[in-house]
């Protein structure tokens, strides 16, 4: 993955312990190490075997060096093709100059400790450490492909997804993006394999539930969650504004923001020109235990994730599969992978993207019928439970590893 501890990258996370607990061996591969201030208990407990370095450094330098003179045709071959081929993207091109040598480290320590197979998350940095490392070992690779880094920029992709192993997408609409980019010959080895959350984890009669429904409306007021980086792809300032028209028509809510980032100022900003505060309270970044306490007190989760103008976009939001599973009615732009979660009307209620009026309308809706709420969230659970459970999915994922040879039929592209 691009960096380790990453708070809101629990997807990565527990997917590892998933595996783990399912039997296989996981060895901890980080880019680049983050320096977080709030940290996952589990992830604290990977620190020590996670297997950082620096981006040069004497054994960078020196595995370079065997590698060039081992190999010398492939080590350059390769480098050639990632500069050529992220020609054009300077955040690419930039990263395939600075990752470079450490893929090659990285290579040489796989190849000592007898890995079998490399799993990269996301279609951009880390797919492209994968791809190098299979070239100079013969490692098979497979990545997953979740949002921002297959939408925003696919320099490369087809090279990365001909020589892969085996392709998963979190949802079959990213699974068309790719096969759109890269050619429909590719359809047998790219899977779609969701996300998926911890059922036992969030569930709506934990300590201190109050079950479907409960929360602030037992109050009087109506409590909304909203959980994720404050960054304008997650759509925060929609649902302040949604909060502002919602007040105004007397509904009496309450906001709560879980997460942090670099629009927090701004939407601290527009809480406060809105006359909202008091009504929008601003929780920072939280645990998962505490994410978990959070939505058995909320009556409803809003995701009002929009795409944004460099091309970023949502995959299908974790936080919305937490709280389904927790048993919480949520709202969600028609976006991207979201409808595969969220069947409006049937297992939360969509809105279009960017439109703050109708996600104030749709969350009154909510307010106004608890009978509505209880059915969404039952419904809600049950698909999480059936297509979005944390074990079932892993599981579904180490199939692939252990049998990559299935998906390797398909030609690849020629890379120099």
């Amino acid at each position: 993955m691009s960096w380790f501890p990453k708070l809101t990258e629990t997807f990565v996370l527990y997917e590892m312990l998933a595996a783990e607990a399912a039997g296989a061996e996981v060895e901890l591969y980080p880019l680049r190490r983050q320096r977080e201030t709030v940290m996952h208990a589990e992830a604290r407990a990977l620190m020590d075997r996670a297997h950082f370095a620096p981006l040069l450094s004497p054994p960078v330098l020196w595995a370079n060096l065997k590698s060039l003179g081992r190999r010398p045709r492939t080590y350059l071959s390769t480098l050639a093709v990632l500069l050529r081929r992220n020609w054009g993207s300077r955040r690419y091109f930039a990263g395939a100059l600075a990752l470079f040598p450490k893929a090659v480290y990285m290579a040489s320590r796989m190849r000592r400790d007898g890995i079998t197979h490399v799993h990269a998350h996301f279609a951009s940095h880390p797919a492209a450490a994968a791809f190098v490392i299979h070239r100079l070992t013969g490692i098979p690779y497979s990545f997953t492909a979740h949002g921002s880094d297959l939408h925003r920029d696919r320099h490369m992709l087809p090279e990365k997804v001909a020589a892969a192993a085996f392709v998963v997408c979190i949802s079959n609409y990213n699974k068309e993006v790719v096969l759109a980019e890269c050619g429909r010959e590719f359809d047998s080895k790219v899977a779609v394999i969701h996300c998926g959350v911890d059922t036992t984890i969030f569930d709506p009669n934990g300590p201190a539930g109050v079950g479907p429904g409960g929360g602030g409306a037992t109050r009087g007021t109506f409590a909304i969650l909203c959980i994720g980086t404050l960054h304008p792809v997650k759509g925060q300032a929609v649902l302040i504004e949604a909060c502002r028209k919602l007040r105004e028509s007397g509904l009496p809510v309450i906001c709560h923001l879980v997460g942090d980032g670099p629009d927090r100022v701004a939407l601290v900003r527009q809480a406060r020109a809105a006359g909202l505060e008091g009504v929008v309270h601003f929780h920072g970044r939280l645990t998962r235990p505490q994410v978990a306490a959070l939505l058995r007190e909320a009556d409803t989760v809003a995701a009002p994730s929009v795409p944004t103008r460099d091309g970023r976009r949502e995959g299908i939001p974790v936080a919305l599969m937490e709280a389904m599973a927790s048993g919480v009615p949520v709202v969600a732009s028609r976006l991207s992978g979201i409808p595969e979660l969220v069947e409006d009307g049937h297992t939360g209620l969509l809105v279009p993207p960017a439109d703050a009026a109708e996600l104030a309308r749709a969350i009154a809706r909510l307010q106004a019928s608890p009978a509505l709420r209880n059915r969404l969230a039952a419904a809600g659970r049950a698909q999480v439970i059936q297509a979005f459970d944390l074990r079932a999915n892993v599981r579904l994922l180490l199939e692939h590893v252990q049998q990559p040879s299935r998906a390797c039929s398909v030609k690849p592209v020629e890379l120099v």
